[in-house]
């Protein structure tokens, strides 16, 4: 499953428009302490964040799905803007959210990362 993104991922995400961005986070958490792992990457990233111009807009716990196949159940949603794309690649290259990155993957069994733009 993925959980992390590749350099072709940046690369294909980095292509698109420049302008701000708001990150789905669809995340479903190892059985074996992940969400535990997932809240300290989430404490790590309130000091590199702001650095970037990335703000929390939402996070929560998933519920029961009203509308959703087998399997698309999610632990939990976040909801992240950035100033633009730039800006969050700039974040997952700094060396201080490259020594917590290693929680976010020890924490997540699957995940979405769905890079989104305003409606005009």
């Amino acid at each position: 499953m993925a959980i992390d993104p590749t350099g072709a991922d940046l690369k294909r995400f980095l292509a698109d428009d420049d302008g701000p961005v708001v990150m789905l986070n669809l995340l479903r958490f190892r059985a074996d302490g992940g969400r535990q792992r997932y809240l300290a990457y989430a404490g790590a990233l309130t000091e590199v964040l702001p650095r970037f111009g990335g703000e929390v807009l939402y996070a929560g716990d998933g519920s029961t799905p009203l509308v959703a196949e087998d399997g698309q159940a999610w632990d939990a949603v976040l909801c992240v803007r950035y100033p633009s794309r730039a800006a969050f690649s700039r974040m997952v290259a700094d060396p201080d959210y490259q020594q917590v990155t290693h929680l976010r993957t020890e924490a997540l069994e699957e995940a979405v990362l769905q890079p989104t733009t305003p409606w005009p």
